[in-house]
């Protein structure tokens, strides 16, 4: 079902934008800031730590490119 939908003209369309939009974010986030593994257990204990790593990110792209969006 999902290759059949993957393959379509339109699925072929909306997954060529995964590379420029989803993908850069986890690798910044795991090559970047090193977070290969948690080093918490439970889940509201790792959520908390990757959302504390998302929004380090959301800040960085901030700083660097906050000028941008305000002009």
């Amino acid at each position: 079902w999902m290759k059949h939908r993957v393959d379509s003209p339109k699925g072929k369309e909306i997954y060529s934008h995964r590379m420029s939009v989803v993908e850069p974010v986890f690798g910044n986030i795991g090559t970047t800031k090193g977070l290969n593994r948690f080093s918490l257990r439970g889940k509201k204990k790792v959520q908390g730590q990757w959302q504390l790593y998302c929004l380090v990110h959301n800040i960085e792209k901030l700083a660097n490119y906050g000028h941008l969006a305000a002009s």
